[in-house]
């Protein structure tokens, strides 16, 4: 890119170079054309147009050099150069210098000695002329060319450009999945070691429920036997209510990142029941078992639990994002 580029610049800085010197020829031929025609026809014929970079400069030098032929009495053999003029101006609208050509084309085929060397001049300046031509045409198919070479490059460097940032937007992708990977992994840790916690805590006080349960089902004895297994079973079941409540709590702020702890500081209104109720959940512990634990149906611990999630999110706001969570 940056390689086409410095070429361009350096054909510009050519054609500078060439250009530089066509009008002052041009503007000293058209001093001379009244006072010594002759030597403005010589002026002209001296010019070359072979190297003229614009069609403008073309145009004014057909017109100055059809009217020296004009001045000094000379005929033209073609009207290839008085074309030139009358072309261009008549596309640009130029109206003065085309009436001027138009002019000058009809005199130009009036009855005049024919000059040999005019003649050969003439012929030589429409010559250069067709180099003219065919170089612009090439000009013209390279400036093309670089143009369509610029897009190319404009076009990969865009499609670079786009695979790299998407490349990018990839990578970021896969940081971020990763990175919800690795906290999935430490959230189902904390979870793994809450659960085992909890059945460390409770498994030995359930099981021992479930066993009184058993042999009150099964049991055959009197009424005081089955009265003093319902005893023990809501003894047991007491027990885990209230010794078991502390280690519960902290078990949940140790694999829950303090959650509780953050609970009471932001919603330090919150009440005992509620708080309460909030350990039992946070603790994964089922409808039935926290219904079992609070004394109340299993209707109630969801219609509890429900009102429960309303107010902690009225309460909290934004403070404790991870509560919902635990619902």
């Amino acid at each position: 890119m940056r390689t086409l580029l410095y070429i361009l610049i350096l054909l510009a800085a050519t054609a500078c170079g060439f250009s530089g010197s066509q009008p002052e020829a041009l503007d000293e031929a058209q001093r001379l054309m009244h006072s010594d025609p002759a030597s403005a026809l010589s002026k002209l014929n001296g010019v070359d147009v072979s190297e003229f970079h614009d069609s403008a400069t073309m145009a004014r030098w057909a017109l100055l050099y059809s009217e020296a032929m004009v001045i000094n009495r000379l005929a033209a053999p073609t009207d290839t150069i008085v074309n030139i003029a009358i072309d261009y101006y008549g596309r640009h609208n130029i109206k003065d210098e085309f009436h001027k050509a138009s002019s000058l084309k009809a005199l130009m085929h009036s009855p005049q000695d024919a000059d040999a060397l005019a003649t050969a001049l003439y012929l030589q300046k429409e010559k250069e002329f067709f180099l003219y031509k065919e170089r612009t045409r090439r000009e013209m198919y390279t400036v093309i060319a670089i143009i369509i070479l610029l897009i190319a490059g404009g076009i990969i460097v865009w499609m670079y450009q786009r695979i790299k940032l998407k490349s990018i937007q990839n990578d970021v992708l896969i940081a971020e999945a990763s990175g919800l990977k690795n906290q999935l992994a430490v959230d189902r840790g904390d979870i793994g070691r809450l659960e085992s916690k909890l059945h460390g805590l409770l498994d030995n006080r359930f099981a021992l429920i479930d066993s009184l349960c058993q042999t009150y089902y099964e049991t055959q004895g009197t009424k005081t036997e089955r009265k003093a297994i319902v005893d023990k079973v809501k003894s047991e079941i007491d027990a885990v209510r209230s010794d078991s409540y502390s280690e519960m709590e902290h078990a949940v702020n140790a694999c829950r990142d303090n959650l509780l702890v953050r609970v009471k500081e932001n919603y330090p209104g919150i009440k005992t029941e509620d708080y309460q109720l909030l350990i039992y959940i946070a603790s994964g512990l089922s409808a039935r078992t926290i219904s079992l634990l609070i004394g109340e149906s299993v209707d109630v611990v969801y219609k509890r639990k429900s009102r429960l999630k309303s107010k902690l999110r009225e309460n909290l706001g934004h403070t404790c994002p991870d509560i919902a969570d635990i619902f």
